[in-house]
């Protein structure tokens, strides 16, 4: 029986929480509805999760409204995405309400629930049920309802967990693309997982840290690390070297243990995995044709990949060079007015200076920067006022929490893409005040659409549109309008979504993965049916997007 808890039990339901949390947070990404490269509900969640444990870790107190203030805090710095933001805010009011307390009962449990689930409503404009919101109200209400029976805290929290898990299964009923893809909400799904650690601390089990596994669908999509590699020429095996073979009859009879040990003749970094009729193999070697001639004995090659990581290596020693030498550009130039925006690529990064940024973060779609990083930047900038460019709809929360928390003044031009933050730049004038400007620059995303082309992670049917795992996707704003597996046909679509006898201007944002020979295709497609639009081209060289669109 648990009829008080302390700063000492608290500090350990944060901490199996978030391990909780950590352990599953591929598994909440894979719950995000649109099937794009880029789901990351969990990830958001637990990185802010464990800025909230971390603080705690380093600051123990056996008074629970201290150790709540301290929570609260690494949780609201550390929040990132719209997800990390709204659990920062659930636990933001849950410490305020035992902030004067040493330890508390089931009232004061309780009633810290209630708080957070009011402090979470009132920081969401619209607030959409179905969500994590929904959730966490649903789990408050029960642990008030419980009370009436026990003021046992422990099964307070039990109740607390399976009000939240039937809340959970019951988000698809509230949202219908939800239900249209087949899952419950990701950000409600983190939440109970918290809730899970919470109640298995309070039981005095411990979570185990859940141990890595091999991610067979990435094993042919690694970035190499080159942490304290100083020197190109101290790389002694060059090529990063991969290979797909399947097991024909007549080959030499496959042995997972005799084949690895064979391989590791070739060089370093061996990894190999296998079934029964493929094995993949990775190895860094000098001598990568050796490596697939050894393959050939046992079958024939799939797919194969070799890359040159001394290249790569002095390609990351430039771009390092680069962004030292912008950092240091930065944080020597104090500026009146900090201009802060979000980018996702090097040619994005070069266009927004170019328009008048005085600082750019990276991040975006793939990594949402936490309310950490944009207070660290205005900061750092030793500005009096300050415009934040979101860029992301996943940003939003997270950009308008760090400009309630500066000392200067601070406002947020709610940009929810890339062609969005770029016509605010347009629009910006350094003669008119912030007030002004954020007007202005807000008025002006009316004027613009934005379209994007990327692919599809797993099959699932959204909006009426059947997509296939590996198909190539076309959205318009964060709409999916078009799904199919030839390029062409998506950029067509796509396009045509976007354009009508009102447009003027299309501006093409090339990406990492783009071909010279599509973009072509695009301009010729643009001239042969619509004339009378501009083409603008910009290399905006960003990561999993081949193409960014913009129409004026």
């Amino acid at each position: 029986m648990v009829t008080k808890i302390n700063g000492d039990l608290f500090a350990e339901m944060i901490i199996q929480g978030a391990q909780n949390l950590s352990n599953n947070a591929d598994m909440v990404d894979a719950l995000n509805v649109y099937p794009v490269p880029d789901g990351d509900t969990g990830t958001n969640m637990n990185l802010s999760m464990t800025s909230g444990r971390e603080e705690v870790q380093n600051n123990p107190t056996h008074h629970i409204g201290e150790l709540g203030k301290t929570f609260s805090k690494g949780l609201l710095m550390g929040a990132r995405g719209n997800s990390g933001v709204i659990l920062s805010q659930i636990f933001r009011g849950f410490s305020k309400a035992l902030e004067n307390e040493k330890e508390i009962d089931a009232q004061g449990f309780v009633k810290s629930f209630e708080a957070g689930v009011n402090t979470a409503y009132k920081a969401v404009m619209k607030p959409v049920e179905g969500t994590i919101l929904t959730v966490a109200k649903d789990a408050a209400h029960a642990a008030t309802e419980k009370l009436n029976d026990t003021d046992n805290c422990l099964e307070i929290m039990e109740h607390v967990y399976e009000a939240a898990l039937k809340s959970l299964e019951n988000t698809p009923n509230l949202l219908p693309v939800l239900k249209e893809v087949g899952v419950v909400d990701s950000g409600g799904k983190g939440l109970t997982l918290v809730y899970e650690g919470f109640l298995m601390a309070m039981k005095g089990e411990k979570i185990e840290k859940k141990a890595p596994s091999v991610d067979k669908e990435a094993f042919f999509n690694d970035e190499h690390d080159f942490h304290g590699v100083i020197n190109t020429e101290d790389i002694v095996y060059g090529y990063c070297t991969e290979m797909m073979v399947r097991f024909l009859p007549g080959k030499a009879k496959f042995d997972e243990t005799t084949f690895r040990d064979d391989m590791s003749q070739f060089g370093d970094s061996l990894l190999v995995i296998s079934d029964d009729e493929i094995v993949k193999v990775h190895v860094h070697t000098e001598t990568p044709g050796e490596v697939f001639t050894f393959g050939q004995k046992y079958g024939e090659l799939i797919k194969v990949k070799a890359e040159n990581m001394r290249e790569q290596h002095r390609e990351v020693l430039r771009k390092e060079a680069a962004k030292a030498n912008d950092a240091e550009a930065e944080s020597n130039e104090p500026v009146e007015t900090a201009i802060i925006t979000i980018s996702m690529g090097d040619g994005i990064t070069k266009l927004f200076k170019s328009m008048g940024a005085t600082h750019v973060i990276s991040g975006g779609q793939t990594m949402n920067p936490s309310t950490e990083d944009i207070v660290k930047v205005i900061e750092q900038s030793g500005c009096k006022r300050a415009i934040i460019l979101p860029n992301n709809k996943n940003i939003q929360m997270a950009s308008q929490q760090a400009a309630e928390i500066v000392d200067v003044e601070a406002v947020v031009v709610p940009t929810k893409t890339i062609p969005q933050g770029i016509t605010a730049m347009f629009n910006y004038d350094s003669t008119v005040d912030l007030k002004q400007n954020q007007d202005v620059m807000t008025s002006a995303l009316e004027d613009v659409k934005s379209g994007s082309i990327t692919y599809a992670v797993r099959d699932t049917k959204i909006d009426g549109i059947t997509i296939e795992k590996d198909a190539f996707m076309g959205l318009v704003e964060d709409k999916i309008v078009v799904s199919d597996k030839d390029v062409h046909v998506t950029l067509q679509k796509t396009l045509d979504k976007m354009l009508d006898e009102d447009s003027e201007i299309l501006t093409i944002i090339v990406g990492e993965e783009a071909t010279e020979a599509q973009t072509e295709w695009i301009e010729s497609y643009m001239e042969s049916n619509y004339e009378d639009v501009e083409v603008e081209i910009q290399q905006g060289q960003q990561p999993i997007y081949p193409y960014f669109f913009s129409v004026e």
